[in-house]
């Protein structure tokens, strides 16, 4: 099953995308070639990197585009638009090309993860999905992956449904948190849409139902004995949580030959609890339970717990992690960077403003991650020109584009193209990767880079710096520009 199955979403539209469409079919601009990139200007909670996320769901987007009868005749309602534009809408569907970033890449400010080349009513309408998705996904993931970190190689789960901004703020939310490395989620339909692993045992209310804490940890043990996990702090952790959970353990589980269990904290001192859990769990014999703790948890707040000594094998995280709590805006625009002429000429664009993270980079554009062989590690991103190519063979200098007198030279290097095609003419050329292809190669793009830049606090500016050609052009579309 697929979100498109659901709802047509060609609609979810800014309505001046329709009225600059409307102007560019009456000024005959309709079949203009123009280039547009999706970047973003901040990395989330001032971290070093974002993780690239949403990509699947524009290629849905894009490939269910239509307009119904019934869009038609709304939009004639509006009294806005031409006869000849409704027709033209009437068989609408996108021929262009687009390159992106695969999901799970770390992405920086200013460079391109999504490029669209398109005529020019195709490229504006698709702008609101586009950011739509990559925003909200490459947040949650940017997000989760921070979590995931400060877990220390502990199962992270994705809990937050009940408190998500709305359902696609839960269901591809919890998608976007399983590409950031999540193990799993609580929300049942990512699963059935996306094969994200949903899971879950008991809340307090089960507890409550039965006279006893033990006869409903009993119960459940009976019920689920492979998947028994206990919530014991519905009265009083340590006091009957965990005896009556061992308890349970002892007299459902233990004859089974059954091992594997847990128990699960949601409230309290997360740090002095489960300590003293995990000796009243070995005590007994139960050294293979493992003890998962939720409430609302953070990167900041588990790493703190593992500080002090926490026991904790499984973090289950809400409403800090889907809704991105700290900084809930990813910020990503989408601008255009050049339009081809009759003669198929590609004419570099650029906006400009006195804010200098407002200056856009002009031109169609690719870009390389420059890799150090001797090290693997990932050493900074180069924008080139499309037409420019890369000599591993020869020095590689380097300068910051702000501070042009910061250079350093490369010398044995790889330089490996951030963006993929995936549509051509119009056409998907690019094989969509499983899941957990998806979360495997994030974790390993991660793993690439070094661990300064990684840091939650302050972390290592990782540089995006321009070829010498593209600085020039630059240049001089804003000396022009005055």
């Amino acid at each position: 099953m697929k979100t498109e199955e659901k709802l047509n979403l060609t609609m979810l539209c800014d309505f001046y995308e329709l009225t600059m469409g409307n102007g560019y079919f009456r000024a005959g601009l309709q079949d203009r070639i123009t280039y547009f990139d999706v970047f973003f200007r901040n990395v989330p909670d001032n971290g070093g990197f974002a993780v690239c996320a949403g990509l699947e769901q524009l290629v849905q987007y894009i490939q269910n585009l239509h307009f119904d009868e019934e869009d038609i005749a709304f939009l004639r309602d509006k009294h806005l638009f031409s006869e000849d534009f409704l027709n033209y809408l009437r068989d609408f569907r996108f021929t262009g090309d687009i390159w992106a970033v695969p999901e799970g890449t770390p992405i920086f400010p200013r460079e391109p993860v999504v490029t669209v080349r398109a005529p020019a009513i195709q490229a504006q309408l698709i702008e609101t999905f586009t950011l739509l998705t990559i925003n909200h996904q490459s947040l949650i993931a940017t997000k989760a992956n921070r979590i995931v970190r400060a877990a220390q190689g502990r199962t992270v789960l994705e809990f937050g449904s009940r408190r998500a901004q709305g359902t696609d703020g839960a269901i591809s939310g919890a998608r976007a948190a399983y590409i950031g490395g999540c193990a799993g989620t609580a929300c049942t339909i990512s699963d059935q849409l996306y094969g994200v692993p949903a899971g879950g045992t008991m809340a307090h209310s089960w507890v409550q139902m039965f006279d006893s804490q033990y006869e409903a940890f009993k119960t459940y043990c009976e019920i689920y004995p492979n998947n028994a996990t206990l919530l014991v702090d519905t009265y009083n952790v340590l006091k009957s949580g965990v005896p009556d959970a061992i308890r349970a353990f002892n007299e459902v589980l233990k004859p089974l030959g059954i091992q594997k269990c847990g128990i699960r904290l949601d409230s309290g001192d997360m740090s002095y609890l489960t300590q003293e859990a995990r000796k009243m769990l070995d005590a007994a014999g139960w050294t293979e339970c493992q003890i998962s703790a939720s409430n609302s948890l953070d990167e900041y707040i588990i790493q703190d717990l593992l500080l002090q000594g926490a026991k904790i094998d499984v973090f289950g995280v809400g409403e800090r992690m889907i809704t991105a709590r700290s900084e809930p805006v990813f910020g990503g625009v989408y601008k255009l960077a050049a339009v081809e002429d009759g003669d198929g000429k590609i004419i570099p664009k650029i906006k400009v403003s006195e804010n200098l993270d407002k200056i856009t980079i002009p031109h169609f554009k690719k870009t390389y991650r420059i890799f150090d062989n001797a090290t693997g590690k990932a050493e900074a991103d180069y924008i080139t020109v499309w037409d420019e190519t890369v000599d591993e063979s020869a020095p590689l200098e380097l300068f910051d584009p702000r501070a042009t007198w910061k250079r350093k030279t490369y010398t044995n290097f790889t330089a490996k193209p951030l963006q993929v095609p995936v549509f051509q003419g119009g056409e998907l050329v690019y094989q969509l990767p499983a899941l957990p292809e998806i979360q495997a190669y994030c974790r390993a793009q991660v793993d690439t880079l070094w661990d300064a830049v990684k840091r939650f606090e302050n972390p290592h500016t990782y540089y995006v710096d321009l070829s010498q050609k593209l600085f020039d052009i630059k240049q001089d579309l804003l000396r022009r520009s005055r």
